[in-house]
């Protein structure tokens, strides 16, 4: 009885050294099967050398040695078959296996069982055994092996970028992924390609093997990581995008450190089967729809979707298309002819909203679509017992349509523009435009399947998500660069752009110089550019600096070893999220539940200036003379002496010399972790009625208004006390400025410019500045966290427990 395995002899012409995993010279050894039942079989081969009149000597090599690492490398390889050939799991169906899943033997030995033919040690140390996999295989599927790619990947790039084996992994996936450009790549119906894609997203994370030995062949409990899943995944077409990949990485995970295979392969037939599903949609509907595509249908017996007009549901089907929403509506006699309502109009808003009979407002299942205050308005109520999330998704599906015109119509060049003949393949950019959102509501609804969202569903789609994100205008600037960006069909002379437009040579000049270009050299023009966030600042800074690029440029979309610029804009988006996510994290911490602790908060956070102003009426008063005698005769001198001028400035020297000096100290770690928090005591408790009567609804403004007060004092807190020691370095620096300043100039001016300044805000030639300064400020407001607050349990002593038990027993004998 022998043990079987495929065995591949490469050719005599690839030179490998000897320490490699197998030594593959052509003939260079044979393999040979030993009983089970002999002594040997724990090392399963034998290996038998014959000299073949090389330069090589048998004889120099240990053949012990070679023959356990063969061995050793066999062993891993059988047990990944075992291991990942049984039945998958689905997600959502614990303990049901999928028998479509169930994974081919045949088809692994192709992928897993192969022929290595690139080194296994680098200077950073060994490769491992998924890095092994995705690079040769991915070479071969280029119709090269892995040494010649690993070749032609060194004569490339520096010698830094050879070294790390990433980057070498990333060129052999992205030159093959770089061959096709269809909307979602067609390999990924194969099951070998999406394991593939896998493993390489495995070797990204891990590519050197493990010093301690504990790497094995399988990739049974095998999780990719949040880094390699964003890197990788937005390089397949239709899988992922740049802009939201990191989202889609935290609803597939949810509370796993990452993803497993099970996992990525019901991710990925989910989404197969939703682009199946739309061509059926696409034949049943054509007759009706045939000139747009239809992205979802809602419809269903358990699961209807009304519409109300006039305190009245009607149930019917909605349709939504790339260019509108239709519904049909269901009557007595059948259904009705559909009636549309266009998404590629200005000014359309979809926004959540309740429904109930008889203006009742009871359920929050409904979108509201509108185009104004005075237009038609469509009220569509999603029906699901088991919560909002199909509304949500709806919602999230509609805007997304909304969203895409509203970038095609800002970003894009006009349907009558001309000069998009100039630039080859900027006619499909708005094509491009519209398949990517339509990937992406596909990606949302595979999620919504799988049961996989988040609590935001606009978090997982492209458009939407940048639309309200900080740092999303740039990300726009390089989708737009990116669709409708290409190289120039013929630069333009002078005199042609002078008889079409009727400008000036040096006008002209200054127009060709202010194309943007992407890191492939494709050119968008600036006459495209009519979005007024062109001449924002983040654009300026992020455009000066694009045109740096230090690794290999496949094509717009793949670059090896550096990242794209939708890419370098994406993780712009994507940290200042986290920044704000943070801030809101603190607030939300802040925002306490109840008026009788939101009073106490505000007491706690105004106590140093009713301790101030507790002090001055002392002084005012003549309570104790001696102090007020001293402080008059300082104030008189002053005055008298004219340094009122100095009293404002050194105010500020002093409070920014102490915010600084207490950011100093906090770096020190001298004033304790707990310095900063704001403490207060819980309430006592109280019974249902006393709960009843403090959170009337009378008394709802009073508790916003005394929330957004106390946010607003904890973030000064956090300035002021070093909370986050960037703003409060930025603020100190402000006001140190502005103590310069006023040091400086004379007194009177300064007046004279707040006063000018006071009077001019909302003139035409000044109101459109304010209005951006006024913007800056609340975005740099927005990111100032609030002071965190520690709120206490009630402390009880004699007095008040007393209290407490005799009110209760009153209670209790009049009852």
């Amino acid at each position: 009885m022998h043990s079987k395995f495929p065995v591949t002899h490469l050719k005599a012409s690839v030179p490998v050294a000897p320490s490699s995993l197998i030594l593959f010279k052509s003939d260079f050894s044979k393999f040979g099967c030993c009983q089970f039942n002999s002594p040997e079989r724990r090392l399963r081969f034998k290996l038998v050398g014959q000299s073949l009149g090389d330069r090589w000597k048998i004889k120099d090599i240990d053949a012990k040695a070679v023959q356990k690492r063969v061995n050793s490398w066999l062993s891993k390889t059988q047990n990944l078959l075992i291991e990942v050939t049984l039945p998958l799991v689905k997600s959502g169906h614990i303990g049901k296996p999928d028998p479509g899943k169930v994974l081919n033997v045949a088809e692994l030995e192709e992928i897993f069982i192969t022929e290595q033919t690139i080194h296994s040690s680098t200077p950073n140390g060994t490769l491992s055994l998924a890095a092994i996999v995705s690079i040769e295989q991915f070479s071969r599927m280029n119709g090269l092996t892995g040494y010649k790619m690993q070749k032609i990947f060194k004569a490339l790039v520096s010698e830094s970028m050879y070294n790390d084996v990433r980057n070498l992994v990333e060129y052999c996936c992205f030159t093959f992924l770089s061959r096709d450009s269809s909307a979602i790549h067609p390999c990924l119906t194969e099951p070998a390609f999406q394991q593939l894609i896998f493993i390489t997203m495995l070797a990204w994370e891990n590519p050197y093997h493990k010093q301690d030995g504990s790497e094995k062949a399988s990739l049974q409990g095998k999780l990719v990581g949040e880094e390699a899943f964003v890197r990788i995944a937005p390089a397949i077409s239709g899988v992922a995008d740049h802009s939201t990949a990191h989202n889609l990485f935290r609803a597939l995970a949810g509370d796993e450190q990452g993803i497993s295979l099970g996992l990525w392969l019901t991710y990925i037939d989910e989404l197969l089967k939703v682009h199946e599903g739309r061509k059926s949609y696409q034949i049943r509907e054509c007759p009706k729809l045939s000139e747009e595509r239809i992205l979802c249908i809602g419809s269903s017996r358990k699961r209807p979707v009304l519409k109300w007009e006039n305190n009245m549901a009607w149930p019917g089907k909605v349709i939504l298309t790339d260019k509108a929403l239709y519904f049909e509506a269901v009557g007595l006699a059948g259904q009705k002819d559909p009636i549309r309502f266009d998404l590629a109009r200005k000014g359309i808003r979809v926004e959540k909203t309740k429904v109930g009979p008889l203006g009742y407002v009871l359920f929050d299942s409904a979108v509201s679509i509108s185009s104004g205050p005075n237009s038609e308005t469509w009220v569509l109520e999603f029906v699901d017992l088991g919560g909002d999330s199909r509304r949500d998704v709806w919602h999230a599906f509609i805007n997304e349509v909304i969203s895409l015109h509203k970038f095609i119509c800002e970003f894009g060049p006009e349907d009558s523009d001309q000069s998009i003949f100039q630039v080859y393949g900027a006619q499909k950019g708005k094509e491009r435009a519209i398949t990517s959102a339509i990937n992406s509501i596909a990606r949302l609804q595979a999620l919504q399947f799988m049961r996989k969202l988040l609590d935001d569903p606009i978090k997982l789609v492209q458009f939407s998500f940048l639309q309200k994100a900080p740092y999303g205008d740039i990300v726009y600037q390089t989708l737009a660069v990116n669709y409708w960006g290409g190289p120039l069909v013929k630069k333009a002379t002078m005199a042609e752009y002078q008889a079409a437009q009727g400008a000036k040579p040096s006008d002209e000049l200054l127009e060709i110089s202010n194309h943007v270009f992407d890191i492939d050299g494709s050119v968008y023009l600036q006459k495209w550019m009519r979005s007024p966030s062109w001449i924002s600042t983040a654009s300026i800074n992020f455009w000066k600096n694009s045109s740096t690029k230090q690794g290999v440029v496949l094509s717009k979309d793949l670059v090896v070893a550096d990242m794209t610029l939708v890419e370098r804009a994406a993780i712009t988006c994507k940290e200042k999220c986290q920044v704000v996510e943070k801030t809101q994290a603190t607030i939300d911490a802040a925002m306490l539940q109840g008026i009788p602790s939101n009073i106490d908060l505000f007491k706690e956070l105004i106590l140093p200036l009713a301790m101030a102003a507790n002090n001055f009426g002392k002084l005012r008063r003549w309570e104790e003379p001696h102090l007020t005698i001293s402080f008059l005769a300082f104030a008189y001198s002053v005055i008298f002496r004219n340094l009122l001028p100095y009293v404002f400035p050194m105010m500020l020297m002093v409070l920014a010399a102490g915010m600084l000096t207490l950011k100093g100290l906090k770096e020190q770690g001298r004033l304790g972790r707990s310095f900063g928090k704001v403490t207060i005591r819980d309430q006592p408790p109280s019974n249902t009625i006393q709960k009843i009567i403090a959170v009337k609804d009378a008394m709802c403004d009073v508790e916003n208004y005394l929330q957004n007060l106390n946010v607003t004092l904890l973030k000064i807190r956090t300035i002021i006390l070093s909370g986050h020691p960037q703003i409060t370095t930025e603020v100190a620096l402000v006001l140190l400025a502005s103590a310069t300043v006023l040091l400086i100039v004379p007194f009177k001016y300064v007046a004279a410019f707040l006063l000018f300044d006071l009077f001019t805000r909302e003139l035409e030639f000044r109101k459109e500045m304010v209005k951006r300064f006024i913007t800056f400020l609340k975005d740099r407001w927005n990111t100032v966290p609030a002071a965190p607050v520690v709120v206490l349990p009630f402390a009880y002593d004699e007095s008040t427990s007393t209290n407490q038990k005799e009110k209760i027993n009153n209670k209790q004998s009049k009852k």
